[in-house]
């Protein structure tokens, strides 16, 4: 079924959730008077399809716009939308077919569908000059005028949460072409990924199948450096092979960015650097589409505006150099002599009893470590005045990746490069791949599933207790949309305010990255493992977004944002850690004389960094083929505007020659 279909067809796509219908209403109640009943009847006079659901212990509106609601109210949003010249303009429901399609045939994204949804629900306010009371448990709620009548509901409690409800032909496809989908390994639909979810979650995945794919050539590099005897040899194939994975790393990445920008382009998001989402424009006023010579009136003041915002931009600079120094002084000062004495401790104890103990211990209190520096550093950048979601996001991963960087790097330091103990190096790195992943996974995915069965055991034992026929109650009579309420959201685990999942997939990619980078010449075989275990998790997050949790609010961000400054930043750092342990494996009785090999080594590390930013600049950011179809779309699109736009210049003609005479 093409997305067009789809859309002309419908499917419910939200679901609000309140008191069920006979808990909520009083004896001496009427219809017309009752909360749920009046917010059905509003969302009905905005054009939404309501079905009105009862579960077990709650009942849900369920919620479906047709494609004209959501028209009209993407054009009150003023969505950027790409056009049949290559250019983006304001959308406009009259004009409906100027506008590009996605992919899969819809005129509207996910994400542009959720917010026209979130945008009419919100918008549904009392217009009148009176105060409406509407009854609720026998209490009375006042909706006072200009007031949104689903806040209101929300602050009193009467409308609990409201959620995205999965698609259930669309889900069970995805399930058969991609959880599922075990042979092709790394081979994903992410166009139809994009359409269910999103373009952030689309891009993760894509970036995962990229990242996996190519790892191939370093774990069967890494597998041939572990298991070949290359007899005397052997001190010139390391070298030769930290030479080829930093040559690998940057090429990667480049060419991320190549596909990163095509897919830029398939999707039709453009600027993603400085935006906020696909919708950054939401917040955006219709007077911005003035004529020119209403933009040169409101210039008059420009110096005043300047000042205004470098003051703004500098303000914002210290807020965020404040946080970053409390974040650093707080690593430094509680996380480093913690991690420290733990690394020490684990070299000096002969005991393996007491080496389990210990380790036991640590992971309990480094939890709490992590945890609370997450907290910390999301409310510190809530006080940050970022310009945008995408910012503050930003600004978060930068924080939370240094508490995680202290915990996960900083033992493997210690064993490397104090006491050069390259084999209890590689024993923790064992430990870390193998076991923290494997237990990892297992957890992030038997969790949400245990959650969800505990919820809804509850749910059906609390209704048998208040019913009499209490065998008609079975485990299969909750109702779809309400299983779908037990289920746990996709948030981080640094805090349920952090909607966003992906937070924790990336952490996970990321220090996965670092650990088998920076001490690949330590353990080559770290490759092999990481890309068994990403081919493991491309599925395994699969089955958990489309099984397991509910489906997630979407997110455009259409890059990996600060995530891939820290791939990069890894690469750099791993050229000098895997220098250092060459020298530790070439100087075995540590003098650290500059002998003819050391000196080698030191000239390799700089050829290497000269190799990395070498070939960023090589290889460019962006296709050819996307710069010349925007550089064709921009041609075209002159063509056709400039002649209205002179003609509107000329309308204005007057007011020109007004300016003119003042100046």
């Amino acid at each position: 079924m093409s997305g067009n279909e789809r859309e002309e067809e419908g499917v419910f796509e939200l679901a609000l959730v309140v008191p069920k219908w006979g808990d909520d209403k009083g004896e001496d109640s009427d219809d017309a008077s009752d909360c749920v009943e009046i917010l059905a009847d509003e969302l009905r006079k905005k054009g939404l399809i309501v079905e009105r659901v009862s579960g077990l212990q709650n009942e849900f509106i369920k919620l479906l716009a047709p494609l004209e609601v959501l028209g009209k109210a993407a054009a009150e949003l003023r969505f950027r939308k790409r056009t049949h010249i290559g250019m983006n303009f304001p959308f406009e429901w009259d004009e409906a077919e100027a506008f590009v399609r996605h992919p899969d045939g819809s005129l509207f994204g996910w994400s542009e569908r959720f917010h026209c949804y979130h945008h009419i629900i919100y918008g549904i306010v009392n217009t009148g000059t009176a105060v409406i009371v509407m009854k609720s448990k026998c209490k009375e709620v006042y909706w006072n005028p200009g007031e949104s009548l689903l806040e209101k509901l929300e602050s009193v409690g009467i409308v609990k949460e409201v959620f995205p409800l999965h698609d259930e032909s669309k889900r069970k496809q995805l399930l058969r072409s991609w959880a599922m989908n075990w042979l092709d390994f790394t081979t994903q639909p992410i166009d139809d990924i994009c359409s269910y979810y999103g373009v952030k979650i689309a891009t993760y995945f894509a970036f995962l199948g990229m990242y996996t794919k190519w790892m191939l050539f370093p774990a069967t590099l890494g597998l041939i450096v572990h298991l070949v005897d290359f007899g005397s040899l052997r001190f010139l194939v390391l070298p030769f092979f930290f030479i080829s994975l930093i040559s690998w790393a940057t090429l990667f990445f480049q060419f991320w960015k190549r596909k990163s920008s095509a897919l830029s382009n398939r999707w039709h998001i453009y600027d993603t650097g400085a935006a906020e989402s696909e919708y950054k424009f939401w917040h955006t006023d219709r007077s911005s589409s003035s004529s020119p010579t209403e933009h040169m009136k409101k210039g008059t003041n420009k110096l005043k505006e300047k000042a205004v915002f470098q003051k703004e931009e500098w303000f914002t600079w210290l807020m965020r150099l404040r946080n970053d120094v409390f974040v650093i002084i707080g690593i430094l000062c509680l996380q480093l002599p913690f991690e420290l004495a733990y690394a020490h401790l684990y070299e000096v104890i002969r005991s393996e009893l007491l080496k389990f103990c210990l380790t036991a211990v640590y992971i309990v209190a480094i939890q709490y470590f992590t945890r609370m520096g997450g907290k910390i550093s999301m409310k510190l950048v809530k006080y940050e005045n970022n310009e945008n979601v995408e910012y503050s996001a930003n600004s978060l991963v930068y924080k939370v990746f240094g508490v995680y960087f202290m915990q996960t790097y900083i033992g493997l330091f210690y064993h490397a490069l104090l006491h050069r103990n390259l084999m209890t190096l590689r024993q923790v790195l064992i430990q870390r791949l193998i076991a923290s992943e494997v237990i990892g996974n297992i957890f992030e995915n038997s969790i949400p599933y245990l959650s969800y069965s505990i919820k809804k055991f509850r749910a059906i034992r609390n209704k048998r207790k208040h019913e009499k026929g209490q065998s008609k109650v079975k485990m299969g009579s909750m109702p779809r949309v309400e299983k779908e309420y037990l289920k746990a959201s996709y948030a981080a685990s640094i805090g349920q305010e952090l909607e966003d999942g992906l937070f924790d997939d990336f952490l996970e990619l990321v220090l996965q990255f670092g650990m088998i980078m920076m001490f690949a010449c330590a353990f080559p075989l770290a490759f092999a493992f990481a890309v068994v275990n990403n081919i493991t998790e491309i599925r395994a997050d699969a089955l958990k977004l489309l099984a397991m949790i509910r489906r997630p609010i979407p997110r455009a961000d259409a890059t990996i944002g600060a995530w891939l400054n820290i791939f990069q930043l890894l690469v750099v750092a791993s050229i000098c850690t895997n220098s250092a342990l060459l020298v530790c494996l070439y100087d075995q009785e540590g003098n650290w004389n500059l002998s003819p090999g050391l000196g080698a080594i030191l000239v390799m590390e700089h050829v290497l960094l000269f190799i990395k930013f070498g070939f960023s600049r090589i290889v460019p950011d962006e296709p050819e083929w996307v710069r010349a179809a925007r550089k064709k779309n921009v041609t075209r699109a002159e063509k056709m505007c400039s002649k209205q736009l002179l003609r509107s210049i000329s309308a204005d003609g007057n007011i020109f020659k007004e300016m003119k005479k003042d100046d």
